[in-house]
């Protein structure tokens, strides 16, 4: 597997463009498209969110049965959560809009947004705003450049990756661009993903393999706690590649699967260390669980803790808060067999063993966790199981961010 410069556009057939339409109040672009030359097999995960916006529930219905899917449209801005039968109307209005616009069929076209919960989308705008497309898709990085920072909302950065592999000798692609700052938490933590490639397989075992890496990715993040409304990864793949088409779970589907779970990595990274405010990626690692699921739920209570997100923020080795937030999770463990290190590109330091402190050095401590991505690893020694949660620190600007969004 090669890691290359690029995005949504970087598989053979995607095009896409990101401009400003001017949904939001400032001059930022606000509207997005992802656009295939052929029809693609599609995967979609969304949030478990009870409430869903409109949109998620147009996509939820696209990817599981239209014949295939073709085009994405995205808008910032407006989330289109909450708003009823006349918001899912809209998602409707924005698939027409694209379809005969790029004479595509409308159930082939998927929908997302972003932005504020609870407001109506100005469909005056954003029909103008997929009419200006028109032409503009293009098959470049810089295209792929233009849509990402397009979906960002709070974001700090846009966010894309892409990778190369072979199958029998020939290259296959993907791409995907994503976007996330706030309102993240594990289960579909407002995150949107959008992943193309142009590799030829089965309708059934891509939905199987996005499922199933969605699970160690975009659930294993969290920023705030705060589970979206809006949340998707929607995954096309044209089949341009020219690679013999995967049909079984065999070696080149296992290949194909391992650059999916990187890309999806890489992105749910990206939303992480970007998260609201946040000044570093705090990363968790809990290995030696008897079991996947124990570690998995020890991580997750370690990464979403707000005392021991304010500790890493703070450069503070404050490992206790680890240990509390371990205790409450739910997972049984012996709290005086676990080792806790923190590590950085700064050296790595042992700071608890057997549940108590090594006596360790706070200055050393200080500068590990004065980094832009810190790790925290625990040993509870009872197994082979290992798990990885992603998250970020909490600063003061994050209550600045979330205190006047709307405005």
């Amino acid at each position: 597997m090669n890691i290359i410069d690029g995005g949504v556009t970087a598989a053979k057939g995607f095009s896409a463009y990101g401009l400003r339409a001017g949904i939001k109040n400032n001059d930022k672009k606000d509207m997005a498209i992802v656009i295939s030359e052929k029809p693609c097999a599609a995967a979609g995960t969304f949030t478990t969110n009870v409430v869903k916006a409109a949109p998620v529930k147009w996509d939820y219905k696209v990817v599981n049965e239209s014949e295939y899917a073709q085009a994405i449209v995205v808008n910032s801005g407006v989330a289109n959560a909450c708003t009823g039968e006349e918001g899912y109307g809209y998602c409707k209005d924005m698939a027409k809009a694209v379809a005969d616009t790029f004479s595509l069929k409308e159930d082939s076209v998927l929908v997302a947004s972003t932005g504020v919960i609870g407001k109506q989308l100005p469909m005056d705008i954003i029909t103008a705003g997929i009419k200006a497309f028109a032409g503009k898709p293009e098959n470049t990085r810089e295209a792929a450049r233009l849509a990402a920072e397009a979906i960002m909302t709070t974001d700090t950065k846009s966010k894309e990756v892409a990778v190369t592999f072979d199958i029998d000798g020939v290259t296959v692609t993907i791409g995907g661009m994503c976007k996330g700052s706030g309102m993240i938490h594990p289960n579909m933590a407002t995150m949107l993903g959008f992943v193309t490639t142009d590799i030829d397989i089965e309708d059934g075992l891509l939905k199987k393999a996005l499922k199933e890496i969605v699970n160690d990715t975009f659930n294993m993040i969290s920023v705030d706690g705060d589970t979206s409304t809006n949340d998707s990864v929607l995954l096309l793949a044209n089949g341009m590649s020219g690679n013999a088409k995967i049909t079984k779970e065999d070696d080149n589907y296992l290949k194909f699967k391992e650059a999916l779970m990187y890309v999806n990595r890489e992105l749910a990274k990206k939303i992480a260390g970007d998260g609201e405010g946040a000044t570093c990626l705090f990363e968790v690692q809990v290995v030696g669980a008897e079991s996947k699921e124990q570690a998995v739920t020890l991580s997750k209570s370690i990464v979403t803790s707000s005392l021991t997100k304010t500790a890493i923020f703070g450069h503070d080795a404050n490992w206790g808060r680890i240990l509390c937030a371990m205790g409450y999770s739910g997972a049984q463990f012996d709290p005086e067999k676990v080792d806790i290190y923190f590590e950085s590109e700064n050296g790595k330091l042992k700071i608890v063993e057997d549940g108590t402190s090594t006596g360790y050095s706070e200055e050393e401590a200080t500068k590990i966790l004065s980094s832009e991505h810190v790790k925290a690893i625990a040993d509870v020694k009872m197994g082979n199981y290992e798990a990885t949660a992603y998250g970020c620190d909490l600063t003061f600007d994050y209550v600045k961010i979330n205190a006047d969004y709307r405005s």
